[in-house]
């Protein structure tokens, strides 16, 4: 039987109920690329998290009803900033920064690649709608697996070689947020943009990291949508490949 990695999914918060929670297309997509998904609690404690990661193959930082809490990266928060869940956020940086001292793959998804790119020293757009003249609609509403706008990539990126395995030469994606990416955090590029140029998917740029986040939600549409499925597909290949990679190291230290 093929090796199954363990992939941690931080979770949700609900602030009226207090319950931890997440959406089931999260979990059923990992299941399906051949991976075991482990739901992490929001509990922001360095001991709790490193105990978790170290047994893990790889982390994905899932879409989020809330925002980033725009002090991360030295502003004051606009008009339309969503709810802000400190919860969330002291988890999803506390796993970012702990996955990096373990080298382990990462895949953020909307809120999580917002997540990834303030953890490394960016910065976001607030609203969209407020800072980008003749914006496209980014938050399409339902049905939420319609891909709703085309993305434009660039041609030596990861994103182009999943677009080719799936056989897509024009990319599109559905769209469900109103902030976006404004300055590219450290070791991160931008690799895809949608027309009003709204970032839409960054990568590491170290050749020995699969870090890999889009703006889009795969989860939704990865039962229908070839790229959608390629994208998971790719990051439980990145997990495998560093279980193996561990395996070897340990075994040459022994």
């Amino acid at each position: 039987m093929a090796y199954r990695p363990q992939v941690g999914i931080t979770m949700r918060l609900e602030l009226e109920t207090r319950r931890f929670y997440l959406g089931r297309d999260y979990s059923e997509a990992i299941e399906a690329a051949g991976a075991i998904p482990i739901h992490l609690a929001l509990i922001p404690k360095r001991d709790y998290i490193e105990g978790v990661l170290r047994n893990l193959d790889g982390v994905l930082l899932p879409g989020s009803d809330s925002d980033v809490d725009p002090s991360y990266y030295g502003e004051e928060p606009h008009p339309k900033l969503k709810r802000v869940v400190p919860e969330k956020d002291e988890t999803d940086l506390l796993v970012l920064a702990i996955a990096e001292e373990l080298g382990l793959p990462v895949l953020g998804i909307c809120f999580g690649m917002q997540s990834l790119n303030v953890s490394r020293g960016g910065s976001l757009v607030q609203d969209i709608e407020s800072h980008i003249e003749k914006c496209v609609k980014h938050e399409q509403g339902a049905p939420t697996a319609r891909n709703s706008h085309l993305v434009k990539h660039a041609t030596d990126s990861l994103l182009a070689s999943i677009a080719v395995s799936a056989g897509v030469d024009k990319l599109k994606v559905n769209s469900h947020h109103h902030q976006s990416i404004s300055r590219v955090g450290e070791n991160l590029a931008a690799t895809a943009w949608a027309n009003d140029g709204v970032i839409e998917c960054i990568e590491d740029t170290r050749e020995d990291r699969y870090v890999f986040g889009v703006q889009w939600h795969p989860e939704l549409s990865w039962q229908s949508d070839c790229v959608s499925s390629e994208i998971f597909t790719k990051f439980i290949e990145g997990c495998v490949k560093h279980a193996n990679d561990a395996v070897k190291r340990s075994t040459t230290a022994g």
